[in-house]
């Protein structure tokens, strides 16, 4: 048999899977509770008013949604996107849009546009492993910035671009942060606009979970405060109407959205015609603040069960954790262990899972003592449970 390592480009070689699709591997028993996932709640997925959409298009528009489209977006589509991103003010004048496959794609080739071997880009840490990946198959380096209650750390952040040179952006989720569900305050994301004008760099500012307030005020998106054209905004639909319809899209600059825009054109051609056309025909029949309205109420009861558990069932005194306003992760730190991997492996045995910290690590292979949690995937019944087992192995193991 061909040893296809040796055929490995070298930009792929350091890159390794996610613990996370690992772990989906061994949870094919269907008595695993898991907390370890990112997914929305499928209960909330608009199912029949989506399969009247689409039977509808497939019977009056089937050759537009079946023909190639075009590489920008559906006209209609980007006209949906644009409203989502000037109502948080993150459409300004000079801007484009551009449709993407799920607004990591946006990322990645965002990356591909900017970023050149040796460039660095600073990343909170931690931060979101699918998005670090796209920055290493680049062969940039990383340079993490540590995560504090109210967002990145601003003052190592200044020390962090005193001290690296060939730094081309900053890449943070300000708000219900992946992993961490903490969201940056107003003061700390206007100070990374001044170091990043200070610094003649770029900000790509990543949103996928900005619509799921369910306590607390809202904070400006950083693309809102931008004066210069510094931010990239990369939006999605994932998390309010379907992660499987693959539909995000990034608003930027005209100049760098244009080779965006070539780059995704040799990448997919275009995003599927059906999925943009059935999210076009969604907003204009359906109210979607209402139906976003029901994913903040349902992740707020669900965050609400998981955290009362957690501070009834976990030993006191020896976890710590987050206690997000929205989106759908709170992470956990356990202060006196340095790895958590026993813990998680144990959790499995007892038939819940977990997320380590290290997949969301600059420094995948060192030790963490901190796991991520989800609460929006599961059923409160099963979160219930899932965090009782949890807490007995903690009890036992810490």
């Amino acid at each position: 048999m061909v040893e296809y390592s040796r055929f490995f480009a070298d930009r792929v070689k350091p890159m390794k899977g996610s613990a996370i699709r690992e772990m989906f591997k061994r949870m094919a028993d269907p008595e695993i509770i898991s907390l370890a996932g990112g997914n929305p709640a499928a209960e909330l997925f608009p199912a029949d008013e989506l399969s009247k959409i689409a039977g509808k298009i497939l019977m009056t528009s089937p050759t537009l949604a079946l023909q190639y489209g075009t590489t920008d977006g559906y006209s209609k589509m980007k006209d949906c996107a644009k409203s989502r991103a000037e109502k948080v003010d993150s459409f300004k004048d000079g801007d484009e849009i551009l449709i993407m496959t799920g607004a990591n794609q946006g990322i990645d080739l965002t990356a591909k546009a900017i970023l050149n071997k040796g460039d660095k880009v600073i990343v909170e840490d931690p931060s979101f492993i699918g998005s670090l990946n796209a920055f290493r198959s680049y062969e940039c380096e990383l340079v993490g910035v540590e995560v504090e209650n109210d967002g990145m750390d601003m003052d190592k952040l200044e020390e962090a671009l005193k001290n690296n040179s060939g730094v081309k952006f900053i890449y943070t989720i300000p708000t219900f942060q992946n992993p961490t569900g903490t969201t940056m305050s107003l003061e700390k994301r206007k100070r990374m606009l001044e170091l990043a004008s200070k610094y003649d760099i770029l900000i790509l500012e990543d949103n996928p979970y900005g619509d799921l307030r369910f306590s607390g005020e809202d904070v400006p998106t950083i693309k809102s405060l931008d004066t210069e054209g510094r931010v990239i905004y990369a939006g999605s639909f994932s998390k309010i109407l379907s992660p499987g319809m693959r539909l995000g899209y990034i608003v930027g600059p005209a100049q760098l959205c244009e080779k965006i825009e070539m780059l995704k054109q040799v990448n997919d051609v275009h995003t599927p015609m059906i999925t943009q056309l059935m999210c076009v025909e969604f907003m204009k029949k359906y109210n979607i603040d209402k139906y976003i309205e029901k994913n903040r109420d349902l992740y707020g009861k669900k965050c609400k069960v998981m955290l009362d558990t957690m501070e009834e069932t976990f030993p006191k005194g020896k976890v710590e954790w987050t206690v997000p306003e929205g989106g759908i992760f709170l992470w956990c730190t356990c202060p006196g262990i340095e790895d958590i991997t026993p813990i998680v492996d144990a959790c499995l045995e007892k038939k819940v899972a977990i997320v380590p910290g290290s997949n969301f690590a600059v420094d995948i292979t060192a030790p963490s003592n901190k796991f991520r949690l989800n609460y929006s995937a599961v059923e409160q019944a099963k979160i219930e449970e899932g965090v009782r087992r949890l807490g007995a192995v903690l009890s036992e193991l810490l």
